[in-house]
């Protein structure tokens, strides 16, 4: 009776050291699965989330010149017709982050500013100029930089980098769901994210 109680006994143990060295195993390549799914969702988000939009402006350039104590004025103009296309972009690829397999946690410690890319269309239109104050290249260069300004300007008033922002949450929110349903969690630098609303504060 007694062998047959520790033979019962020694099966039992037995049966149950092999169970717990299965269960371990299972959790510890569910553990490499999980770390290697959110690896390759980090590098899936690598590229480029861009907004596109198009942008006009007319502008009027006008230099004068002054001769003989002020006495002669030398006088010149152009209207410019300006067509913009304006591409805001975030390089995704350039994201800084840190996973850590042991706490379960990926820490996002940089996100790129936004890329804004102006691509003008200049036309020149009602040259008025005179032998005295007469167009040169530097006119034209005064007149690129004057445009690529005001529609610097003008893009960040529109709605376009807002609306790049909402597309740069749309893949953050990826990451946060993915991480989030495997137990892990999301920071930025040393602040949780814990839920998908507050990720547009830590843009500001």
């Amino acid at each position: 009776m007694r062998n047959f109680l520790l033979g019962a006994l020694m099966a039992a143990l037995l049966v149950f050291g092999i169970k717990y060295f299965i269960d371990q195993s299972n959790q510890r390549k569910t553990e490499i699965q999980s770390s290697d799914l959110i690896l390759t969702q980090m590098q899936n988000v690598g590229k480029l989330v861009v907004t596109e939009g198009h942008f006009s402006e007319v502008i009027t350039y006008k230099d004068a010149k002054k001769y003989y104590w002020d006495a002669l004025i030398a006088r010149k103009s152009a209207i410019v017709v300006v067509n913009a296309k304006v591409q805001v972009s975030y390089d995704l690829s350039k994201i800084d982050y840190i996973i850590n397999k042991d706490n379960k946690t990926v820490v996002i410690t940089k996100i790129p500013e936004a890329e804004i890319n102006i691509n003008p269309d200049i036309k020149y239109h009602s040259f008025v100029s005179n032998i005295f104050n007469s167009f040169v290249p530097k006119d034209l260069n005064r007149i690129q930089k004057r445009v690529t300004s005001e529609l610097e300007t003008k893009v960040k008033k529109s709605t376009l980098v807002s609306n790049s922002e909402n597309r740069l949450i749309s893949e953050l929110q990826k990451i946060y769901i993915l991480t989030n349903s495997l137990g892990w969690k999301l920071k930025y630098n040393h602040t949780e994210i814990s839920d998908q609303k507050n990720l547009k504060e830590f843009l500001n």
